[in-house]
């Protein structure tokens, strides 16, 4: 079938794309839809290969989206990779809002998705020990999972063992809150100039906090690549964080410099955030 926009990847269901109102019934393609179809595809550039690479070991590849909200990301994964290369493998979506459930699941079964595609009304720290979902995961993403959220779908990632994770954090509060309560003994070192304002609070705040969940993925033996999603024009929430476990990496290095930077800012108290086991 031939799609109606260069944009479309071949092999792309229309249909899907009409339901997830990226596209317009009379198949029309907005700008705004444009971009978000920009965003997941480039999204998918980066999780195809760690697919792939699960697929090598076992057909029955288990993916698990934190935040899922509409499920544009794992129905997409879904219609252009396990119908054709992993038909017993399966998706996870994780999300909060009921509503979005609930659509989600009709969606699935309109669109004959629903054998390979489940969706639960959890949080992603009440996922962590929730029996509704397997044992074994090969890949988590997590986009835009806001603040914490991030950080507990990294603990359920490290829980499962997942070969691979892949984050696109979001809103960063709690690093920042801590800098800001902590700052007038801070600035008794001239390295707290990084964040004496409030506005390089919060920047900063962003920064060490995506530098901390880098450290500790690297800690608990993964390989970490940090790249932008898309380009800064179309977003600001754009950095992407993706890990691969590997088993025989050093992990020591990663751990102490993970200990002495939380030192170094007066950030201990999050120590049990950071070293999770």
């Amino acid at each position: 079938m031939t799609t109606p926009h260069p944009e479309i990847r071949p092999g792309q269901s229309v249909e899907l794309l009409k339901q997830l109102h990226i596209l317009t019934r009379d198949g029309k393609l907005n700008q705004d839809s444009r971009r978000k179809l920009k965003q997941v595809y480039h999204l998918y550039q980066f999780i195809e290969p760690l697919l792939a690479e699960a697929l090598a070991e076992r057909p029955d590849i288990e993916l698990v989206d934190h935040g899922a909200g509409k499920s544009y990301l794992g129905f997409i994964l879904y219609d252009l990779f396990f119908k054709a290369h992993a038909p017993g493998g399966r998706i996870h979506g994780i999300e909060t809002r009921d509503e979005l459930v609930t659509s989600s699941r009709r969606l699935a079964d309109k669109l004959g998705f629903s054998s390979g595609m489940r969706f639960q009304n959890l949080s992603v720290a009440d996922s962590i020990t929730s029996d509704r979902l397997p044992g074994r995961i090969d890949v988590v993403t997590a986009l835009h999972a806001c603040n914490t959220a991030t950080d507990d779908a990294i603990r359920f990632a490290l829980k499962k063992d997942a070969r691979a994770i892949v984050l696109v954090p979001c809103c960063q509060a709690e690093v920042a809150a801590v800098l800001r309560r902590n700052k007038q003994q801070a600035l008794r070192g001239p390295i707290a100039e990084l964040w004496r304002h409030p506005i390089h609070t919060r920047e900063f705040g962003s920064h060490v906090t995506n530098v901390l969940r880098c450290l500790q993925l690297e800690a608990h033996g993964y390989e970490v690549t940090v790249t932008e999603l898309v380009g800064w024009e179309h977003s600001m929430k754009n950095e992407l964080i993706i890990a691969r476990r590997q088993p025989e990496r050093p992990r020591r290095r990663a751990a102490e410099r993970l200990a002495a930077l939380l030192g170094m800012l007066g950030l201990e108290e999050l120590s049990a955030r950071f070293f999770t086991s």
